[in-house]
C-alpha cells in the first residue's frame, strides 16, 4: 500500500536535482568565505549522496526496465564519475584558499552538473517514467529516499560505481564520512528551510 508522502523515483530525482542548484547559487550569492565554505559543503555533500543514490537505485531502474537503457546508464556513470572526481580536489581545499581556483571547480563541476541535469531531465527520466510501472516507480521514490541516508556523504572516485560492489564501499566508508562531517561547517536547519523548494 502506496502513502501519500511516497513520491515517484522521477520526482525525488529532479527535487534534488533543483536542491543542487539551489545550493550552488547559495554558494555564489554568499560574500563572506564563512558562507561560501558552509554552502560549497552544503552542496558537495547533496551532490554525493545524490550521484550514489542514482547509482544504486535509479540507474538499475533505467537497466531493468528502459530499452537502451544500459548505454544510459553507463554515460550517466561516466558523467558522474567526472564529478566525484571534481568533488574530491574540492575536499582537499577550502573557500578560502586560493579563492579563484576554488571558485573556477565550483563552477566547473557545477556546468558538468547542468548539462548532465539536463540530458536526465529531457531523455533518460522521461523514458524511465514511461517504462517503469507506477507502483514500481512509487518503490524505487522511496528506496531512493532511503538509500542517500546510508551512502557515503563525500566524494570517493576510484570506489566502484555498480551494485553490489558499491553497496559494501558504501557501507564502510559512510560512517567516517559522517565523522568528517561533524568537524564541517553547513548552513542552519532554517537557512536549508528558506532554500529548499517546497
Amino acid at each position: 500500500m502506496l502513502g501519500s508522502n511516497e513520491t515517484h523515483i522521477v520526482d525525488a530525482i529532479v527535487q534534488d536535482h533543483t536542491e543542487i542548484k539551489a545550493y550552488y547559487e547559495q554558494y555564489k550569492k554568499s560574500v563572506s568565505l564563512e558562507d561560501k565554505q558552509k554552502w560549497s559543503n552544503q552542496w558537495r555533500w547533496e551532490v554525493a549522496r545524490h550521484s550514489i543514490g542514482e547509482e544504486l537505485v535509479a540507474y538499475p531502474a533505467l537497466e531493468k526496465y528502459v530499452p537502451g537503457g544500459l548505454a544510459m546508464a553507463d554515460k550517466d556513470r561516466a558523467q558522474h564519475h567526472e564529478v566525484k572526481e571534481n568533488l574530491s580536489l574540492l575536499e582537499k581545499k577550502t573557500a578560502g584558499h586560493d579563492a579563484s581556483a576554488f571558485d573556477n571547480l565550483m563552477d566547473q563541476t557545477q556546468q558538468t552538473l547542468d548539462q548532465h541535469i539536463r540530458e536526465e531531465e529531457e531523455h533518460d527520466l522521461v523514458k524511465l517514467r514511461e517504462c517503469l510501472p507506477p507502483e514500481e516507480g512509487m518503490r524505487l521514490g522511496s528506496k531512493f529516499k532511503r538509500t542517500k541516508r546510508f551512502v557515503p556523504t563525500h566524494s570517493h572516485p576510484s570506489a566502484p560505481e555498480r551494485p553490489p560492489f558499491e553497496t559494501v564501499v558504501g557501507l564502510l566508508a559512510a560512517p567516517i564520512d559522517k565523522l568528517r562531517d561533524m568537524f564541517e561547517k553547513f548552513p542552519s536547519a532554517d537557512e536549508l528551510k528558506e532554500v529548499k523548494p517546497n
